[in-house]
C-alpha cells in the first residue's frame, strides 16, 4: 500500500505505549526507537552489541523521553528459551506489548545460488524470518494485553519481486510477507491486534551500502525521512488495518 510519507504525528501519539524495537543499536531500528520514544513511548532496545544500545539508551534520555529497557539478544544464537525467557522478564516489569518492530535484519550474499555458502543461508533465514517468528510467538500473550498493539515486520521489494543474486535475503523477505499474512488471518477476529509487513525502501543504511557500494549515499532517503510511515502503522491511526503490505517511500524512478 502507498507511504505515509506525509503524515504528521502529534508529538504525544505515542504517549504510554510499550514498543519493543528489534536491530536497535544503528540505522533504521535506532532512528524509529529514538522517534518512538520522542512521541512518548517507553521503547525496549534489543539488539546483539550492548555498546551500541546503551548509546541510543543515553540519546534517548537526554532527549527527556520515557526511560528506555534494553534486552540484549543476537538472533544467529538465540533458542525458544531465550524468547520465552525474554517474554517472562516483560511481562514482569511491563505486563504487557502495545508495540513490536522486527528490523533487525542480516544481508548475506548477493551472489549467485549456485554458489551461495549453505551455512551463510541458514544464518540468514535464522536472523531474518525464524527468530522473529517464534520471538513474536512468545511475546503473543503481552501483545494480547494490550487494547491497540502493532507489530510490524520489515520486508523489501526483493521479498516482493524476486530478483536474482539476492538468495537467503530474498527467500526469507517472500517468508516474511507469507507468514504476516497467515497470522494477521489468524487474529482477524481480534481487532486489538495488527500485524503488517513494511518495505522501507532504498534508505541510506550500512546494510544498503554493503549492498550497493558503488552507490552515492547522497541520492537516498535518511532513516529519518521514512519514520512517517513507521510512526503511523505504530499509532492509533492504523488501528483496524491487518494483513497488508506498506512502503515507506514512494518507487524510485
Amino acid at each position: 500500500m502507498s507511504c505515509k510519507i506525509d503524515y504528521q504525528a502529534s508529538p504525544d501519539l505515542l504517549e504510554n505505549r510499550i514498543i519493543l524495537v528489534t536491530g536497535a543499536g544503528d540505522g533504521i531500528g535506532r532512528t524509529a526507537a529514538l522517534s518512538y520514544a520522542r512521541h512518548g513511548a517507553t521503547v525496549i532496545l534489543l539488539g546483539r552489541t550492548i555498546e551500541k544500545l546503551e548509546r541510543v539508551y543515553d540519546e534517548i534520555e537526554a532527549a527527556g523521553g520515557p526511560q528506555p529497557a534494553i534486552f540484549p539478544l543476537n538472533f544467529e544464537g538465540a533458542t525458544l528459551d531465550d524468547f520465552h525467557d525474554m517474554a517472562s522478564t516483560l511481562d514482569k516489569e511491563f505486563g504487557r506489548l502495545d508495540g513490536l518492530l522486527h528490523n533487525a535484519g542480516l544481508l548475506g550474499r548477493i551472489t549467485p545460488f549456485e554458489q551461495y555458502d549453505p551455512e551463510l543461508w541458514e544464518q540468514v533465514m535464522q536472523v531474518n524470518i525464524n527468530g522473529p517468528i517464534w520471538m513474536t510467538q512468545a511475546l503473543l500473550p503481552l501483545l494480547q494485553q494490550s487494547q491497540d498493539a502493532s507489530v510490524i515486520f520489515t520486508s523489501s521489494s526483493v521479498g516482493r519481486k524476486g530478483r536474482a543474486y539476492w538468495g537467503a535475503y530474498s527467500v526469507s523477505k517472500f517468508a516474511t510477507e507469507g507468514f504476516v499474512e497467515v497470522i494477521a488471518d489468524e487474529f482477524e477476529s481480534q481487532a486489538n491486534i495488527r500485524i503488517n509487513t513494511l518495505n522501507p525502501g532504498a534508505t541510506r543504511t550500512q546494510m544498503r551500502q554493503s549492498a550497493y557500494p558503488g552507490e552515492d549515499p547522497d541520492t537516498l532517503r535518511t532513516p529519518e525521512d521514512i519514520m512517517p510511515t513507521y510512526l503511523w502503522l505504530m499509532g492509533p491511526a492504523s488501528t483496524g488495518i491487518s494483513g497488508q503490505k506498506f512502503d515507506a517511500q514512494p518507487p524510485r524512478a
